[in-house]
């Protein structure tokens, strides 16, 4: 898990790539018995189409029904796309004061929530293209922050696994973001086989380097040592649910610390 922050300070296309899933992806089936549900009562839920300079870009958003000066969290998706799961992290942080929107990222290139294969569904992500993926998020962002509930100098960021990568990503490219938690993104998990420890250390280590800007230097790396790749996918036979738990309360304090909490 990394925390990053804080941060110092279109034409639209009437084209829609695609929508959201609904459910769970079909990669993920069955889902575990441990999965949880987070209540939509109180938020306001909804599917959005975002403009982007290369067409409309669906999204899951959340927020709570009342309040105003909404602090903006982008939720951003593991290889499966934007299924329950990124949905239920949206609720719950839109039942924490926050405004959450999940941009569909591989919408362009192919629906990954419903191909049964990880090799198959690779095939997707590869053709995501990093700078396509920032212009994008800086489309949501711009998007959250013209909802009327939304305060523009609180943007945030989280993702899982391939979205962890990029949480790493746009926490670098993005000047206005306040902070970033990324979750098992390359560079997380003594367990995890697809980001060994070593990498762990060089990332602490570029962190701490003097050439490194203030926002890398005010970054942490932790490291839960009994957890293994996803550990937060409740809907998965890998959750840990004592590391889920005491991550996810990392997450909110790291916002609050950097200014980006409600």
């Amino acid at each position: 898990m990394s925390l990053s922050g804080p941060r110092s300070q279109l034409s639209r296309q009437h084209v829609t790539m695609g929508t959201l899933s609904s459910g769970f992806a079909l990669a993920v089936q069955p889902v575990s018995a441990e999965t949880l549900a987070t209540s939509a009562e109180g938020l306001v839920t909804a599917d959005v189409a975002v403009p982007t300079l290369k067409g409309e870009l669906p999204a899951y958003m959340a927020r709570p029904k009342q309040g105003t000066a909404l602090p903006i969290v982008l939720v951003v998706q593991e290889i499966f796309g934007v299924h329950e799961h990124i949905k239920d992290v949206c609720r719950r942080l839109a039942q924490r004061g926050y405004l959450a929107i999940a941009p569909e990222l591989f919408a362009r290139i192919g629906d990954v929530s419903k191909l049964s294969s990880i090799d198959e569904i690779r095939k997707v992500v590869v053709q995501a293209a990093d700078a396509q993926v920032l212009a994008d998020l800086d489309a949501t962002a711009a998007y959250a922050k013209q909802q009327g509930k939304a305060d523009p100098g609180k943007l945030a960021i989280t993702g899982f696994c391939w979205g962890g990568r990029i949480t790493w990503l746009y926490a670098a490219h993005a000047a206005q973001l306040k902070a970033g938690v990324a979750w098992y993104g390359r560079v997380v998990g003594e367990k995890d086989q697809g980001i060994p420890l070593d990498g762990v250390e060089q990332m602490r280590t570029a962190l701490a380097a003097p050439g490194a800007s203030p926002a890398a230097r005010g970054s942490e790396v932790v490291v839960y040592p009994d957890a293994g790749h996803a550990f937060f996918a409740d809907y998965r036979p890998s959750y840990r649910q004592p590391d889920a738990e005491a991550g996810w309360k990392r997450m909110l304090d790291w916002l609050e610390a950097c200014g980006a909490a409600p």
